[in-house]
């Protein structure tokens, strides 16, 4: 049987790591009598972690795809990993759903975690409702962590449910939208319905009279008959707090104990009664800058946001259709690779369970296997059609590390393997650098490396090891500095001969032209590495034919790209050739190559020469208890602080570092605050290398040249 997109809720799991998701995704298939036994993550026998890393470490690692039926709705169930190294799982799903469910710890109230999804949430314009978790927890604090959730994410956080007795003991919700107190078994399960204590009345109108408000803001109609009546009836109150949830101006707060099975079938009546289904949303951006409706009767068009290889099944792409039904056998087309994929089968998932049928509408989420071409972010669609979804945007890595070099036959494998692991993954980068020759593997923090690493080594059976990875820096001059160089082979026959005269100077944009020299011709090189070389003809009288200008730009060029001081792409320098000889019969290209390249290295040598390095824009979002600590280590990493502000509860603080200091700062960041911080960085410029670093530096690429 297939949805229409009006009876479809597509809903992603969100929440710091520790908070419930998983138990909670468990609770709700319970609920839906999707699975007959709730598993738990201590024994591995969750729906949701279901891969064999997921199981050893304890940890959700990719997003799941679930799906229960509620009434006369699918709901779809997207859970995601909390730790913010997977980020990337997170963003995918929240591109395909309708509704995000922030999960709150109510031991923890709002983490760091948490408020980073919220902004992700924000940015991709999800309607977002929060579920405070773990209030059977000896520890829980409801009512902090709901005026945390206040603080942090605005006025707009509006409470539909508190816990009656939180804490050992917890078996009653107080719901102030229906006005009724759910009284739950010691076991957990279907509730009985008892009335609101007298003491706890007025607390609970005044909650329901704050929900029929937010309900009737929205509708002129729905304002005129509460303020003539003073409230709303049931289905009133439902259309309105329908409309505020989808356009995000009301983001709803409920509570439960996922563990125990207490609140988890309330919410789940909420997310289908209340909760946007996709037609409800508007219309999905394209590439294109134009719109797409969420409609069956359109041409089909899908998109693919998640892909994972599985043993003995191969890559398993993850689907939503957009637009138009899509069934077994249909042949679409990929716009991007040029290339038509047959759908050969479409299944539902519960983790690894997966169920064949022959068909999915508009608005909904299945799976496929074996595309041939078609990989995240790609969008399907009849062959004829331009239609592209507009793609998904993750974040830029934030570590690197080298891949220690095996066996030959292993590098192959080993880089097999990892191009899989980087097309279902899209926040990894592997980059084969030809300026420091490394293969380099860019991610979003250690704990992502280790499992790539985990993966490689369990999966496919090849042994990986990382190394600090080079850094790449830049050199360039700070003075003028000129002389000649002739180049003389002779032996036997015809042989080289070359002199060049070459002036070498910084360049930088609208330096005056020369003086003292005839110009002849002048071109201003854009480097491919950044910086500019600018290479000018100064030759009279005929010196050197034009005919060898190329051949000397050349030499120069090969110099530049393996700089005298290490090795490094050199910048910015301005070229002037001046004069020099020619031999009528030994002169050519090879010999004005070689003279131009060791004056050009003689030069730069007498040029005050300055090693520059790669500075990073750092910013760091932590607690205020962990903030000295922060600093302090960012002090022995020559880091330069920029300010600080607050974000929410969390300080914010904001500094440019050197690369050459932020090898493993992901793991030492978690190790000195506990977790508890968060951070990204960019790259800013290249500034100069202290002199005593870059005496060491320059000493030992002349010890590694001598021995190489």
């Amino acid at each position: 049987m297939s949805f229409e997109s009006k009876n479809i809720r597509n809903v992603t799991l969100l929440g710091h790591s520790g908070s419930g998701k998983t138990t909670f995704s468990e609770t709700m298939l319970f609920e839906a009598k999707e699975i007959q036994r709730r598993g738990t993550i201590d024994a591995g026998t969750t729906v949701s972690d279901y891969t064999n890393i997921e199981k050893e470490k304890g940890n959700s690692i990719f997003s799941t795809l679930m799906h229960a039926k509620w009434k006369d709705s699918k709901i779809n169930i997207i859970d995601t990993p909390g730790l913010d190294d997977f980020v990337g799982e997170v963003i995918s799903s929240l591109k395909v759903a309708d509704t995000g469910v922030m999960i709150l710890n109510a031991s923890a109230g709002v983490e760091v975690g948490t408020e980073i999804l919220w902004e992700y949430a924000l940015r991709m314009n999800t309607p977002t409702l929060f579920v405070v978790n773990q209030v059977d927890h000896e520890k829980s604090d409801f009512e902090a962590t709901l005026e945390q959730a206040k603080e942090r994410f605005g006025k707009n956080v509006l409470s539909v449910q508190y816990p009656y007795n939180q804490g050992y003991g917890f078996n009653s919700i107080i719901d102030a939208l229906r006005m009724v107190m759910y009284v739950f078994p010691d076991g957990g399960g279907k509730p009985t319905k008892e009335a609101i204590p007298e003491e706890e009345m007025d607390k609970a109108r005044d909650m329901h009279n704050a929900l029929v408000e937010a309900a009737a803001e929205n509708d002129e109609s729905l304002m005129e008959k509460f303020f003539e009546a003073g409230t709303l009836n049931e289905s009133e109150l439902a259309h309105g707090l329908r409309v505020a949830l989808a356009n995000q101006q009301i983001f709803p707060v409920f509570c439960c104990s996922a563990l125990m099975n207490k609140g988890s079938g309330r919410i789940m009546g909420f997310i289908n009664d209340i909760c946007p289904s996709p037609a409800d949303r508007p219309p999905a951006a394209l590439e294109s800058g134009g719109t797409l409706e969420c409609n069956s009767a359109n041409e089909t068009t899908c998109f693919i946001f998640k892909t994972l290889s599985e043993p003995q099944v191969g890559m398993v792409s993850y689907f939503k259709v957009y637009s138009g039904i899509v069934r077994t056998g249909d042949e679409l087309f990929n716009n991007e690779t040029r290339t038509s994929e047959r759908i050969s089968q479409i299944s539902l998932s519960n983790g690894k369970i997966r169920e064949n049928i022959n068909e999915l509408r508009a608005g909904d989420l299945g799976i496929t296997v074996k595309l041939k071409s078609t990989h995240s972010n790609n969008t399907l669609t009849i062959k004829g059609s331009e239609t592209s979804i507009e793609k998904i945007h993750f974040p830029n890595p934030r570590i690197r590390a080298a891949i220690k070099p095996p066996s030959k036959n292993d590098m192959e494998k080993l880089m097999k393997a990892l191009h899989t692991i980087e097309e279902e993954d899209p926040t990894l980068i592997i980059e084969q650098s030809r300026q420091l020759k490394q293969t380099l593997l860019h991610a979003q923090g250690q704990l992502h490396m280790d499992i790539i690493k985990y993966r490689i080594e369990k999966v496919n059976g090849i042994t990986m090891e990382f190394e600090r990875p080079k850094i790449p820096y830049r050199e360039t001059i700070q003075q003028m500095a000129q002389g000649s160089y002739r180049h003389k082979k002779q032996s036997g026959g015809s042989g080289q001969f070359g002199e060049v005269y070459m002036r070498i100077e910084p360049y930088y944009e609208g330096m005056p032209e020369p003086t003292d020299f005839n110009v002849r011709n002048k071109e201003i090189e854009e480097l491919p590495w950044g910086g500019k070389l600018a290479f000018y003809w100064c030759i009279v009288g005929g010196a050197i034919d034009t005919k060898y200008a190329n051949a000397i730009k050349k030499g120069v060029m090969q110099k530049m790209e393996e700089g005298p001081l290490t090795g490094s792409y050199c910048q910015d320098i301005r070229v002037c050739i001046y004069d020099g000889k020619m031999h009528a019969v030994d002169s050519n290209d090879m010999a004005f190559m070689i003279a131009s390249t060791m004056i050009f290295k003689k030069n730069f040598e007498n040029a005050n020469p300055q090693l520059l390095e790669p500075i990073y824009n750092l910013e760091i979002l932590c607690s205020d208890t962990v903030m000295g600590d922060v600093m302090s280590d960012l002090q022995t990493r020559r880091a330069v602080i920029q300010g600080m502000d607050t974000e929410g509860h969390y300080q914010k603080i904001m500094a440019k570092v050197p690369l050459a200091e932020m090898y493993r700062y992901s793991s030492s960041l978690r190790s000195i605050t506990q977790g508890r911080a968060k951070f990204k960085r960019a790259f800013a410029e290249y500034a100069p290398v202290p002199f005593d670093i870059q005496k060491e530096l320059i000493m030992s690429y002349k010890k590694e040249f001598e021995t190489a």
